[in-house]
């Protein structure tokens, strides 16, 4: 299924980027349009349009891979999870994932959908061929994080949920969507996100 690329830059400027695209963020949605229209898995733009809506919640609209925190080091992000550890602001955590490792490895999130902790990256690891495992860093390089966002949503790696539960000719499920990635955290601002992103696309 081919994209207007013109009307649906056009139609997502305005609503979602205050009138405005950086050449990166029109690089992110291109790479996740590019491999949408490759993959052949779906023709339906509404997966596609909540990838994007994923993506653009995740990254805090950079549409860029992106390690937690925002960080643009490992190190910096460590910190800034101790910090905020520390100071009893991750009351959903227990242990703290992001630490490094025997190996010197840390499995805090990374990417246009932040996966973490080791057992997710070695998870996809083996659902995109890619060894994390080694080289978790690899979650930051672009073709490789659109692999995780595509594969992972489409086949439930994340919470065991997938968009063909949410989406299908007769059911457009925007709300419960969020459970691909995260419960229903921000549900209803990423369904907004997904529902401008339908539209631009021409749904």
């Amino acid at each position: 299924m081919a994209i207007d690329r013109k009307g649906f830059f056009d139609g997502v400027r305005g609503p979602l980027y205050g009138g405005r695209l950086a050449r990166a963020q029109v690089a992110g949605m291109s790479a996740l349009i590019d491999r949408f229209e490759a993959g052949g898995e779906t023709g339906g733009r509404r997966f596609l349009a909540y990838m994007l809506a994923t993506a653009h919640h995740e990254t805090g609209g950079r549409m860029q891979p992106v390690r937690e925190t925002f960080a643009a080091t490992d190190d910096t992000a460590i910190a800034r999870l101790d910090r905020a550890f520390a100071e009893g602001r991750l009351p959903q955590v227990s242990a703290p994932y992001w630490r490094r490792d025997a190996d010197g490895k840390t499995w805090l999130g990374r990417g246009l959908v932040q996966i973490t902790h080791r057992r997710n990256y070695e998870r996809l690891s083996s659902l995109i061929g890619v060894d994390l495992v080694q080289r978790p860093e690899r979650a930051m390089e672009m073709a490789v994080s659109v692999e995780i966002l595509v594969v992972g949503m489409l086949r439930g790696a994340f919470t065991g949920r997938r968009l063909a539960d949410c989406f299908s000719p007769g059911r457009a499920d925007w709300i419960g969507a969020r459970r691909i990635i995260n419960g229903l955290d921000r549900a209803e601002r990423v369904a907004g996100y997904g529902r401008a992103f339908f539209t631009a696309l021409g749904g």
